[in-house]
């Protein structure tokens, strides 16, 4: 399937967390004039124990899983005209069904927390399992999402040299693009060494000469992606301290996070990094994980 022709997948069902999630995919998909796939998953529970009413026949629930679709499908095909929309109703739990579900997409939407699962909960285990198994960019939408007052549309960026983040500075460009963004790309730096001297532990390093670095590091990651898009104004900030920390704080002010599925650090056998782990969880902004 051409790139043009993948459809954007925007994991519904029903919560305010979906409806958000929605919203922001099918503003997505019109924007890049792609199709927008809504998929719902429908699984079976079984309950062992009595209850009082009636049974309600399979195909009655499904007919009527698939006329809210219907339902919802015209209603955004409404809200924007020409607009391609599909529906699909999965069958299984919903993490399975989705991963499935997705593997023609250009890029999956889901809420942050759905309608199972704890209310405490900063996400909910559908979006973790989809961001740490699905193969496209997955956007994550905050279930509380909220219209921010700031001037100019901005796009961040996590920024550490790693092939992931290669990925994620490309698709924050195309995004930053669309949006008519500028992309503030963020990297993070810790003490880079240790040195001893007369048996005891000193820190030791010039500041100056790893800012530095960190700025040629950014800048040398960001060329290519900068080179593509020269109509994207973009930006380097410098945090000393936790990579994550920082982004999230960024996220306050933006109005998308992109981050690779795993950096540098860490262990290598690790789907999602603790980065984007910590990011997913904590972001005030809708998130993007690309792998």
């Amino acid at each position: 399937m051409s790139t043009q022709s993948a459809p954007i997948v925007i994991g519904y069902d029903g919560s305010q967390g979906s409806r958000s999630a929605l919203q922001w995919a099918a503003v997505a998909a019109h924007r890049a004039m792609a199709p927008l796939r809504i998929v719902e998953a429908f699984e079976i529970v079984v309950v062992t124990r009595p209850s009082p009413g009636h049974i309600v026949p399979l195909d009655a629930v499904r007919t009527a899983r698939q006329t809210g679709l219907d339902q919802l499908a015209d209603d955004i095909r409404t809200q924007y005209p020409g607009l391609r929309v599909e529906t699909s109703l999965v069958g299984g739990p919903a993490p399975g069904a989705l991963i499935e579900a997705v593997q023609d997409a250009r890029l999956v939407v889901l809420g942050s927390r759905g309608l199972g699962g704890w209310s405490g909960l900063l996400v909910g285990s559908v979006a973790t399992q989809v961001t740490t198994h699905a193969e496209c960019p997955v956007v994550v939408v905050p279930h509380d999402l909220r219209a921010r007052a700031h001037e100019g549309s901005t796009v961040v960026v996590g920024v550490d040299g790693s092939k992931a983040s290669a990925k994620a500075i490309d698709f924050a460009f195309d995004q930053a693009e669309s949006l008519h963004a500028k992309v503030i790309a963020v990297h993070a730096w810790t003490s880079p060494f240790l040195t001893y001297a007369d048996g005891a532990s000193m820190l030791q390093f010039d500041e100056e000469k790893v800012r530095e670095e960190s700025r040629l590091l950014v800048a040398e990651s960001v060329a290519g992606a900068a080179a593509e898009h020269p109509d994207v104004e973009w930006s380097t900030e410098l945090a000393m301290g936790s990579a994550a920390q920082a982004l999230v704080r960024r996220s306050e002010s933006a109005d998308l996070l992109v981050v690779g599925s795993r950096g540098r650090g860490g262990f290598t056998g690790l789907l999602l990094g603790s980065v984007g782990q910590s990011a997913l969880h904590h972001t005030h902004c809708p998130i993007a994980i690309v792998r």
